[in-house]
């Protein structure tokens, strides 16, 4: 369908990747991966016909439509969601007014026999073909559909879209275009300003309605769960891989161990030739022979063995000065902007040591919550920031507050003191900025560099409580994973806003889900709190008013069960005797009390499993100290097995 031919591309005399040459076919979902700075944003503005290479071409076939979604654009502002969105069908007006004009030119033909007529019959055919397929769907059914799965509500349709921040505009240009159905639709991080129920949605929709997809993003699971090619960019050159992107993964470690294995053979075969040519240089009767040898070594080609990305990074937070007990305690905190309540009655306490995750649809309140923290804005109850806590903040757009105009050894110069003055080439060769780069202007970088770059710039100084919003926004995967392994080894408080799973599994130990209005504590991981999440949005439950009574705060006053069983009282009323109801009533508490009595006994035993791994970190290994540990992960795996069990027993009441 699309053909890359021999491409390259060099910026200052400086090759970026060259004599890359592909083909994309109808049914291909790729997946376009390389370190940062490796050209993938690059390769998208040329086959979206944005940039020229500086070899190759690229041959895209007349009819082929094309769709493209850059990290960052600028939008216009000068209608409301539904009017912008409807944009889209443009094009579909535009093929049934050429419709109409062919038909009213064959109307006045009479050359029934030439070629003419007959090329006209086959153009208003294809023609009258695509705009079937066009309306299969209702235009308005099929905009509400998109608007909602990406995130937005029927409140917002009417709304302007000046009033949408900068990532909730970068949706509506992603509705947009996934509406107009491009042969091949090109996208640069699409999930960075997505959270995790538009993610999913938005997986469905390329796996069963896109055409032809290429895709940056660095979220392994929705490449793994939308791609079925990988098309790499290392070293400049692009391997190509049949294969979904943790397929890959495994091949390209193959492939790799397989160039160390072949480098190191033909290092070998080049140290034996230079020593023969050394040893019997002199020697008359050895002439021939040695230059024979010296013309073999300089046939041979060198073996390169493609670089492993990251190596050079090494990524460890300060040492985190001790905090009090309790870093962060909520006591009925709540945010409204007029009209508009945020979230209300949020209740929770955060332990030190603790890493947790806030999730939930953009909109919901996890950045105001953060601002509310932070002091940024106003809130009403009461929020303790507990003693000699030092908080570390990044914010969602960290990368965009660098100042774009100063080199890269200047925004670290500007903020470092003391010792680390002198060590700042140091810092930034760790964080993988060569001598070539240091002196590029923070503009020119890629925006996982600009991420990299924010990062150092917050590692400069200790803290014990850690605030990430979107923190992996732009990172590629190695680069992740060490941010991830710092973060986990990191011993002060983390919250992270993230709607990256595979990022947050193993991270986390709690999630605090927004939404609605509320903030609900989840004890376990991101897959455990998403498995829960997927049984109470059942289709049958949702059909039932008892859905909406299980939501309740989770440090609400009121008993979790209180509401629940008037509900069961009042909808089995007509139905149920009186001692009937009263059975019932006793079940159901009964489930309740053994959930809460497992979440009780979770949270004692993790905070006996912290105790221990701090004396274990500490130096103390003994027997004693490693069969307490061992005792304590098999309780508390027996009472996650009792929690969950309790749980199932519970909805199955409710339902």
């Amino acid at each position: 369908m699309v053909s890359v031919n021999n491409l390259g591309v060099e910026f200052s005399a400086r090759p970026l990747f060259g004599d890359v040459s592909f083909v994309i076919n109808k049914s291909d979902r790729i997946a376009l991966v390389g370190k940062n700075g490796a050209g993938k944003s690059t390769l998208l503005k040329i086959l979206a016909g944005l940039q020229s290479p500086s070899t190759g071409s690229v041959s895209v076939p007349n009819g082929i439509s094309v769709g493209y979604l850059p990290q960052e654009m600028h939008t216009s502002d000068d209608t409301s969601l539904l009017c912008e969105v409807r944009k889209a069908f443009s094009g579909r007006l535009a093929r049934q007014a050429e419709l109409d004009r062919l038909n009213a030119g064959l109307a006045a033909r009479t050359d029934y026999e030439s070629e003419e007529y007959a090329a006209l019959i086959d153009k208003i055919s294809d023609l009258s073909e695509r705009i079937v397929m066009d309306s299969s769907d209702s235009m308005e059914a099929e905009i509400e559909r998109t608007l909602i799965g990406l995130g937005f509500t029927r409140q917002d349709f009417d709304r302007p879209t000046s009033e949408f921040s900068g990532g909730w505009r970068m949706r509506v240009e992603l509705a947009k275009l996934l509406l107009r159905r491009p042969d091949l639709l090109l996208l640069d991080e699409p999930t960075n300003h997505l959270d995790i129920e538009s993610i999913q949605w938005l997986e469905q929709f390329l796996a069963s309605k896109a055409n032809a997809v290429l895709l940056v993003s660095h979220d392994r699971a929705f490449l793994d769960n939308v791609t079925n090619r990988t098309i790499e960019i290392n070293c400049g050159r692009t391997y190509d891989y049949k294969v979904s992107y943790s397929r890959f993964v495994e091949l390209r470690k193959e492939r790799v161990e397989q160039q160390i294995r072949a480098y190191e053979n033909q290092q070998k075969q080049i140290a034996d030739i230079k020593a023969f040519i050394e040893r019997f240089r002199y020697q008359a009767t050895k002439a021939i022979q040695v230059q024979s040898r010296i013309k073999q070594l300089e046939k041979i080609v060198p073996i390169e063995v493609d670089e492993v990305d990251n190596s050079r990074l090494r990524l460890k937070f300060p040492p985190a000065p001790r905090s009090g007990d309790f870093p962060l305690i909520l006591e009925n905190v709540g945010k409204a902007y007029g009209n508009h309540q945020v979230f209300d009655n949020a209740e929770f306490t955060i332990r030190r040591g603790e890493k947790v995750a806030f999730v939930g649809k953009n909109g919901e309140g996890k950045s105001t919550l953060v601002k509310c923290i932070m002091g940024e804005i106003p809130f009403t109850g009461h929020l303790k920031v507990g003693h000699n806590v030092k908080i570390g903040y990044f914010a969602q757009n960290q990368a965009q507050l660098l100042d774009q105009e100063i080199s890269v050894f200047d925004t670290i110069d500007q903020v470092a003191t003391g010792d680390i003055r002198l060590k700042i080439r140091d810092l930034l060769g760790a964080f993988m900025f060569g001598q070539e780069d240091i002196e590029k202007k923070v503009k020119v970088l890629s925006g996982g560099e600009k991420t990299r770059l924010a990062m150092l710039r917050l590692l400069l100084e200790p803290m014990n409580l850690l605030i990430l919003d979107e923190p992996t926004n732009h990172l590629d995967m190695r680069t992740k994973d060490i941010l991830k392994d710092a973060i986990r080894d990191f011993e002060g408080t983390v919250i992270v806003v993230s709607h990256d799973r595979q990022f947050l599994d193993g991270l986390v130990g709690k999630v605090y889900e927004f939404g609605g209005g509320r903030v609900k504590e989840n004890l376990g991981g991101i897959y455990d709190f998403l498995r829960s999440k997927r049984i109470a949005e059942l289709s049958e439950l949702e059909k039932r008013p008892l859905t909406g009574v299980a939501t309740t705060n989770v440090n609400s006053d009121e008993p979790a069960g209180a509401k629940l069983n008037e509900a069961v009282t009042e909808t089995s009323a007509r139905t149920l005797s009186y001692a009937e109801q009263k059975e019932r009533d006793k079940v159901v508490r009964r489930a309740e009390k053994a959930v809460r009595q497992a979440e009780e006994d979770i949270a004692a035993l993790e905070e006996s499993i912290a105790d221990i791994e701090k004396k274990m970190s500490a130096g103390e290994c003994g027997g004693d100290i490693l069969k307490e540990y061992d005792a304590c992960r098999q309780r508390f795996d027996e009472a996650m097995t009792r929690w969950e069990e309790a749980s199932e027993e519970l909805e199955k009441l409710k339902a």
